[in-house]
């Protein structure tokens, strides 16, 4: 196994799906001679050339609007986006055009293409940097939505989102691109729709995504010292949600928590509350609770994002809570 950054790992998937399938080409803002903002695209445009890896100006509608109209012509394209906030700017393109186009075409047109970048806060980047938006686009049939947390789910995941053919939106970290972690030496594609069991524990399930897998383990470290048995449960990908996967879960542990970096209300966790209720009320023994965002905008100063942020107190209580235990 290598031991990969995140940003590397992606790069990897990226350059093997390149070298595979010369459909494949990566377009946005600085991924060509800047090498990429967080530098994922770093040596690329040496091996590739400018005909593959584009740079575009700051105008995310356009660019996304032609990547799109380059899918429907038989391309696959790769559209990184500086942050999820600026995919706002090509918000009608993504949702309009891109999810809904293969149907209204009755599938003449399938649209193979991959929107990539960080989601979520990074630090002091204020209310308009630091959203998660992996619950606006799962809310439209037509996407899918991967949000990944480990360098090994970043490659595989990656992999399976440039073959699927569908739009996929690919929403990684700022704060993880640097995170390393074993990658598998040979070419290892992971299904979009299937978690992962991050942690063993039969007391309590911590379900979530993205980087707060990485608070959930540390939470987790902690209630086993008090005696809480607490598995951690990456869904990795949003849409379509692994419910075999989540509702086995829950049966086992009988109690649930979410945690989500993002808004509460009408958020990721809870339409996972709402579907695990429906599926599983009769083996519960806890009402699930939600560990999200404080349902304020992100403030920019460090001490403020921090009491915003989930984090591994909040969980820890949380799974207090629900194991009937709170101090």
């Amino acid at each position: 196994m290598a031991t990969l950054q995140i940003r590397e790992a992606l790069r990897r998937a990226m350059t093997e799906e390149m070298r595979r399938d010369e459909r494949v080409y990566l377009m946005g803002e600085e991924v060509a001679f800047y090498d990429g903002a967080y530098k994922v695209s770093q040596g690329m445009l040496k091996e590739f050339g400018e005909k593959r890896i584009i740079d575009t100006p700051i105008a995310e509608n356009g660019f996304s609007g032609i990547a799109i109209g380059s899918a429907m012509a038989g391309l696959r394209p790769i559209v990184e986006l500086m942050t999820w906030n600026f995919s706002l700017v090509a918000y009608d393109q993504i949702i309009n055009n891109a999810a809904k186009i293969f149907q209204m075409s009755g599938g003449q047109y399938p649209v193979p293409i991959v929107f990539r970048g960080p989601t979520g806060a990074a630090e002091n980047l204020g209310s308009q940097h630091s959203m998660s938006l992996e619950g606006i686009y799962a809310h439209f049939p037509g996407l899918k939505v991967v949000s990944v947390g480990t360098a090994a789910d970043a490659y595989g995941l990656l992999k399976s989102a440039i073959r699927d053919d569908n739009p996929v939106c690919f929403m990684e970290s700022e704060m993880l691109y640097g995170l390393k972690g074993e990658v598998p030496d040979e070419e290892h594609l992971i299904p979009l729709g299937k978690a992962d069991i991050k942690r063993k524990g039969t007391d309590v399930v911590l379900v979530t995504w993205n980087k707060q897998i990485h608070t959930c383990l540390a939470a987790a470290e902690q209630l086993e010292k008090e005696g809480i048995s607490a598995m951690v449960l990456d869904l990795r990908t949003i849409r379509p949600l692994d419910e075999e996967a989540l509702f086995t879960a829950a049966a086992a542990c009988r109690r649930v928590v979410v945690v989500q970096e993002g808004y509460p209300f009408a958020g990721v966790g809870a339409e996972i509350s709402a579907r695990v209720h429906e599926a599983c009320f009769d083996s519960l023994d806890a009402p699930i609770l939600r560990v999200t965002n404080r349902d304020i905008n992100q403030p920019y100063a460090t001490n403020l994002e921090q009491l915003v942020m989930p984090n591994a107190t909040r969980v820890i209580e949380a799974a207090r809570h629900v194991c009937h235990r709170a101090r």
